[in-house]
């Protein structure tokens, strides 16, 4: 089933093309790593496929009325800002906002998982304004999974987090995909891509120049091309290694 398809979406800013005829499918059960250096055009590629900023040429999502939208699928922004001292469950809880509730049986129950998922539930009363920079990240991944829309638009969400919790995320995110849902978000950690992803879609340029399982994306010709590193993809006993070994 398909979650997301884009076909030649472009987008210019200041009469400059930021994302340059971006072809993409997004299937459920996949969880795809979104990579390539600064600049790419990972962010906007995101804001773009669900209709955020102005874009040529076609995006699925950005085509539904936003209700639809919504309940289609969840986005999770690089900007992690929590202004209000709200209980951490009163700000997980708004990811419901788009089933038109947040006080239901359902609505609680879907609260309460994503709690759970991200080990959050002994803070559910805390002000999220008092937590950790880490920790209020966490709050924000269990709000997009609160939503519960098929498919996951993350922006870094691993950014900031600890190597346990980048993990622990990584593994929600397929436990989403393997229930049928998909994710699609964007990562610097290339180790973490290799590892936790289904396929990886690489960008240089506002262009994607590689999309395929990791092995087939993490070439040592494309790692030169895009990031400028030697760089090395193994298998170890529990999955892929990835090891940079220097600059060019």
């Amino acid at each position: 089933m398909t979650l997301l398809a884009l076909d030649r979406l472009s987008v210019t800013r200041a009469g400059r093309p930021v994302l340059e005829g971006a072809t993409l499918t997004i299937g459920a059960g996949e969880v795809v790593g979104l990579i390539g250096p600064n600049g790419a055009g990972k962010t906007t590629l995101l804001r773009a496929a669900l209709g955020l900023i102005p874009a040529k040429g076609h995006a699925s999502l950005a085509a539904l009325p936003p209700a639809r939208r919504a309940r289609a699928a969840a986005f999770l922004p690089q900007q992690r800002d929590i202004a209000w001292p709200m209980p951490v469950a009163a700000v997980v809880a708004l990811g419901r906002v788009a089933h038109a509730g947040s006080a239901g049986p359902a609505d609680r129950a879907a609260v309460e998982r994503a709690l759970a998922a991200m080990g959050l539930a002994d803070l559910a009363a805390r002000p999220a304004t008092e937590l950790s920079g880490g920790e209020q990240a966490r709050v924000l991944i269990a709000r997009v999974l609160a939503q519960e829309a098929p498919l996951i638009l993350a922006d870094e969400p691993v950014a900031g987090l600890d190597p346990a919790q980048q993990i622990a995320t990584m593994q929600v995110f397929a436990a989403h995909a393997a229930a049928g849902g998909a994710v699609l978000a964007s990562l610097h950690d290339l180790g973490l891509a290799a590892r936790h992803c289904t396929r990886l879609v690489m960008m240089q340029a506002g262009r994607i120049v590689a999309d395929g399982p990791p092995a087939a994306v993490l070439t040592g010709a494309h790692l030169a091309r895009v990031f400028g590193i030697r760089a090395q993809l193994s298998e170890g006993p529990d999955g892929p290694l990835f090891q940079t070994l220097g600059l060019l």
